[in-house]
């Protein structure tokens, strides 16, 4: 039976969300905001070694065509015509470092993920290297010295990847971060496809300066990285290129944000002083700070919000961000195999309604902010013999959540306005039990919009919005309005205190786990023991050499 007529007003704009769990390809209504259909492909993980995170880049783009494809199919089986779509933004998983041949297209070198900590020594090497009077790193990127950005995992490809270097001597290697390798390829790849970025990507690399909006030749010479490698910097809103293949071949990609600028956009946190969380693998509070570089003394990123034209003001923010939230869900049942699937943990975590006293601190990647202390590593304490898998479910919901508060606390110190509410987004927020104890722990108000996907709509509208598309309106009285849900704290403000104490006296136990000096090889522990060996046997000798006098005395 053929599917009814459905009518469809105005013009559509499809939205690429390349995350680190999964890509998804989302199309929407510009004159509503209504999602019409989407598609999800999950994404496998490597890891290699201790601390390290990579993704295969041809797995993440042919995921991406798997699905636009087959949210095409969708939309064709609904009866909404695919040429109606007349615009594409691109949003991503930002810091993620790849580096390919632009001749061949093949990668050179697996993505290296933003939660890969390998680099650490690196890290504390360059750190000896800046003075300490003129930290020109943070002044110029906005960001600590950290595993965290892409300039640190790009110098460890560098010098560490022989294929990476010979390509590079030879003038035939292109870097960026995830996005620039999506939209080179769909814009034609080898074929000249577009080697470009967007400043919200190009500014968690630690190699652009966010006040001139442009590659600084300082920070590349510091972390010795060639500058003729790097991609075009644009704004987020402008027509990159057109598509080159497949069912939208001929429509134009014409924005392009990172996913928490994204989620920033669709949010409309457009004003000075509103914020948003976003709970993903990790979880990132923004806050827009207008047109000026706010710097924080508690632990916060200064980071670009977005800039929605060529020729449009860039917006900044304070960004709080934390590495593990959905992680942790992930780790459960990946690693201990306490639930066989996500949504599970909901069910684990109201069956006994309390962590009882067990607290889960989830720094598997170390902590970032506030404290940004990469010794750290994940620790589950407060453990009785009455604690079971329901209660350790029930922490590491509560983890997300205290981490948040943190991020809360540390934004309300450096804006000096606390919030009234928190605006929240990502699909954790789902979770109705996680979502009532984030309202507790903070004791203000969570508000989310019933249409969780946020970061898709915000590139869709800043595609949709591009000077040559003009088909999303972002003046103030032309954006939809969005239908929100709003949940109260439900326990005494002491209670959240007492539980929040606890937290951070678990979290300090967290820190100083990790060293970056461990032994090469096992010969160096024995042969660091001998002189240890030689007092023990020396001592026997002379006991027993003693016990032997004796007797024949």
């Amino acid at each position: 039976m053929a599917a009814p007529e459905r009518s469809v007003v105005g013009p559509l704009v499809g939205a690429v969300v390349q995350g680190t769990n999964s890509s998804r390809f989302l199309v929407f209504n510009s004159k509503t905001a209504e999602l019409l259909s989407h598609h999800q492909v999950e994404l496998t993980q490597e890891f290699p070694k201790e601390g390290w995170v990579e993704q295969d880049p041809k797995e993440i783009l042919q995921s991406v065509y798997e699905c636009i494809e087959r949210t095409c199919e969708k939309l064709n089986e609904l009866n909404i015509d695919i040429s109606n779509i007349k615009a594409i933004g691109v949003s991503n998983q930002r810091e993620t470092t790849l580096i390919w041949d632009k001749l061949t297209g093949e990668p050179l070198y697996n993505a290296v993920v933003w939660l890969d900590v390998r680099t650490q020594s690196t890290v504390e090497d360059l750190s000896k290297k800046i003075p300490g009077n003129n930290n020109f790193v943070k002044s110029k990127t906005g960001l600590p010295l950290s595993t965290y950005f892409s300039a640190v995992k790009l110098r460890w490809i560098l010098d560490n990847v022989r294929k990476v270097q010979k390509a590079v001597e030879e003038g035939r290697a292109l870097f960026g971060t995830i996005d620039s390798w999506l939209i080179w390829n769909l814009t034609g790849g080898v074929n000249e496809g577009v080697h470009c970025t967007d400043v919200t990507n190009a500014s968690r690399t630690m190699l652009f300066n966010i006040h001139s909006l442009e590659w600084d030749k300082e920070l590349c010479d510091f972390f010795e990285i060639p500058m003729n490698i790097l991609p075009n910097v644009w704004s987020s809103s402008e027509i990159y290129g057109l598509m080159k293949a497949g069912a939208l071949e001929g429509v134009p990609i014409s924005g392009c944000l990172g996913d928490q600028s994204a989620a920033l956009v669709g949010q409309m946190c457009f004003q000075e002083g509103q914020a948003k969380n976003t709970y993903g693998t990790g979880c990132f509070l923004l806050c827009n700070t207008g047109h000026k570089c706010v710097f924080s003394d508690h632990g916060l990123l200064t980071t670009v919000a977005y800039k929605l034209g060529k020729d449009k003001p860039v917006f900044y923010a304070l960004e709080g961000s934390v590495a593990i939230a959905g992680a942790v869900i992930r780790w459960l049942k990946d690693n201990l195999g306490i639930i066989k699937t996500s949504e599970e943990i909901e069910k684990l975590a109201k069956e006994v309604g309390t962590s009882y006293g067990c607290y889960f601190i989830p720094a598997f990647s170390g902590l970032y902010a506030p404290y940004w202390d990469p010794s750290a590593r994940g620790i589950i304490c407060g453990l009785t013999q009455f604690t079971n898998k329901s209660h350790i479910a029930f922490a590491a919901l509560e983890a997300v959540c205290f981490q948040t508060r943190e991020i809360l606390d540390a934004m309300n110190r450096d804006c000096g306005i606390p919030l009234s509410h928190l605006q929240v987004d990502g699909k954790m927020t789902n979770n109705k039990i996680l979502m009532q104890l984030q309202a507790d722990i903070l004791h203000i108000p969570v508000i989310k919009p019933f249409m969780p996907e946020t970061t898709a709509l915000g590139v869709a509208m800043a595609a949709g919005a591009a000077e040559g598309v003009g088909i999303w309106s972002l003046k103030p009285e032309d954006l939809s309005a969005v239908m929100m849900e709003r949940v109260e704290p439900q326990i005494k403000a002491t209670e959240s205190e007492i539980r929040y104490s606890t937290w951070k006296k678990a979290v300090m136990k967290s820190m100083g786990w990790y060293t970056t000096k461990p032994h090469e090889n096992g010969d160096s522990v024995i042969f660091s023991s001998l002189p240890l060996g030689f007092f023990i046997v020396s001592s026997m000798m002379i006991l027993i050499g003693a016990r032997y006098i004796s007797d024949i005395s």
